[in-house]
């Protein structure tokens, strides 16, 4: 297994954070990394969609877990092994932070974790700067 995770403080709210997470389809307006993303029904556990990355071939998604106002985690197959997107948000001292991560499990992850994993981790910052942005100005 892989995993790695990187958090920032944001002043935009829990909720603003929530809503940007839950309209799939804008995803890529903060996160470059993606060209297109939508899902099949509302955002719950259980549901499916497609995510096209701006450089690789379309992937399946399925929402594996969703809490909430609290965190989410969208996970895709790869050739024998699991790649899972985890967000989430917490709370202290009225300041909110917003942790996104990536982890590779299977037999093949040492492989993906070099291959697509350390490129994924490098862009968090900034995937995680645009995301606070932009979940402020709405």
């Amino acid at each position: 297994m892989w995993k790695k995770e990187v958090t920032i403080e944001t002043s935009a709210s829990k909720e603003q954070i929530w809503k940007q997470w839950t309209q799939v389809e804008t995803w890529n307006q903060w996160d470059t990394g993606v060209r297109k993303s939508n899902i099949e029904g509302s955002f719950k556990k259980g549901t499916q969609g497609i995510l096209q990355p701006t450089s690789g071939p379309k992937s399946n998604f399925t929402l594996t877990k969703v809490e909430a106002q609290e965190a989410f985690i969208s996970s895709a197959s790869l050739p024998l092994a699991k790649i899972h997107f985890t967000h989430k948000m917490t709370e202290l001292n009225g300041k909110v932070f917003v942790t996104h991560g990536v982890e590779i499990k299977g037999l093949t992850s040492f492989i993906f974790s070099k291959v697509i994993g350390k490129k994924i981790v490098a862009e968090l910052p900034q995937v995680l700067e645009n995301l606070s942005h932009i979940a402020k100005q709405n």
